[in-house]
Parts: C-alpha cells; sequence; structure tokens
C-alpha cells in the first residue's frame, strides 16, 4: 500500500467532522483501483489530487480538460489571496470537484455527492470534502433530485473557500479555457434541455452564482 501524509491542511478543515473524516497528518491509503488500473498519488495533497482525478476523469472526454482548467485557475487565484493554511486543500478540491462523474463512484448519480462520499472513505481532509460536495451551488440541484439529506451529511465549507473554487468552475468552459462567468451559465442552460434538473438548478441558482463572481472581483481587483 502507497501512503501519503497528509499534513497542514487547513485550521479551518473541521477533521472530526463526519464518518471516515480524516485528522490532519494521517496517513492515507492512495492506490485507487480504476478500469482494473491503480493510480498512485503524488508526494502531497496537491499532488495526490491531480493523480487521482487524472486516473478517474481522463477518459471522460473533455471532462479532464475542464477539471485542469480549474486546478490551474484555483492555483492563480490562491496565489493572489491570502488563504493560509487552507491553501492546499483548496486548490484539492479544484482539482477533485468533478471526480464524482467517474463511472466507478456513481451512488446517487449527482457528482458532488458521489465525489464527496468517495474521498471521504479514502480519509481526505474534510475541508476538501465540504469543498467539493458544496462546490457551484450544489444545493439547489440536490433540491431538485431529491438529495438534499444526502448533501447535508457535508457540512458547508467557509463561504470565502467555497467561492475561490466555484468561481474557477465558474470561469472554466468545457474544454478547459478561461470564459466569462455569464457565457459559462449561457453554455450549461444551452447543454441542458429545459425541465432537466441540471438546467432547472442553474437558473434557480444563477443570482447567487453571480453573488460569488461579484465577491471574487472585490477580493480581485483585476478580474
Amino acid at each position: 500500500m502507497n501512503t501519503v501524509v497528509l499534513g497542514g491542511v487547513g485550521a479551518r478543515g473541521r477533521q472530526p467532522g463526519g464518518p471516515g473524516a480524516a485528522p490532519s497528518g494521517q496517513l492515507i491509503d492512495v492506490a485507487v483501483v480504476h478500469h482494473g488500473a491503480v493510480g498512485v498519488a503524488g508526494e502531497d495533497l496537491v499532488s495526490w489530487s491531480m493523480t487521482l482525478s487524472k486516473e478517474l476523469l481522463s477518459g471522460l472526454g473533455t471532462r479532464w480538460a475542464h477539471v485542469q482548467g480549474v486546478g490551474v485557475t484555483a492555483g492563480q487565484l490562491a496565489a493572489e489571496l491570502d488563504l493560509g493554511a487552507d491553501v492546499d486543500a483548496v486548490r484539492g478540491a479544484a482539482w477533485l470537484h468533478d471526480v464524482g462523474y467517474a463511472p466507478s463512484l456513481v451512488q446517487t448519480g449527482f457528482h458532488p455527492i458521489d465525489g464527496a462520499r468517495f474521498l471521504r472513505s479514502h480519509g481526505v481532509p474534510e475541508l476538501v470534502v465540504s469543498l467539493v460536495a458544496h462546490h457551484t451551488g450544489a444545493e439547489f440541484e440536490a433540491t431538485g433530485r431529491g438529495l438534499s439529506a444526502e448533501l447535508a451529511v457535508f457540512e458547508p465549507p467557509p463561504q470565502d473557500l467555497l467561492d475561490v473554487v466555484t468561481f474557477a468552475d465558474l470561469t472554466t468552459g468545457p474544454d478547459g479555457a478561461t470564459v466569462a462567468v455569464e457565457e459559462r451559465l449561457r453554455e450549461i442552460l444551452h447543454r441542458y434541455p429545459d425541465g432537466h434538473v441540471v438546467h432547472d438548478a442553474i437558473e434557480q441558482s444563477s443570482p447567487s452564482l453571480r453573488a460569488v463572481a461579484d465577491r471574487m472581483q472585490a477580493r480581485l481587483p483585476r478580474v
């Protein structure tokens, strides 16, 4: 078994926050079985997250390209913000935010919950788990899918940290290219027809997602 020590994951990680949560510095198993292969992670939380995400998502069309864009953008945002001890958790969550799309992880069919469940079961720090579970207005789609109770087992992360992951997602298109928030919202609404749970959730969450962009613009005058 390959292991990595996840130390220094952030003062706001709420490590005792749920079943399977791992305290900072705990050794965790980083062998991940996927399509009969074993992917071995890197030496720290961010590189572990990158490796795991690539292992799980690289075969899913443009999904891996999108995640790479989100990961890079979150890293750039983190470099300009004072995230303190939480910086690696935010960067790791950006790389991991869509792992729940991996077919081998699907349980509910809602990727934030499925991804968060998997990460918690592998001892990933609870702050990372909660950022994945709640990214990009997940509560709206969870309601539409009848999965609010399943989402509620993951405590919401600090809003300022969640904003970074969500904003990185909202400014990255399906192919990994940087896009404006309004363009991203239009693209999702176009991709999913009226009446689809994702379409409805984006329509309902758009005001709060635009508020994320506004908050980030206030924190990052260059945006």
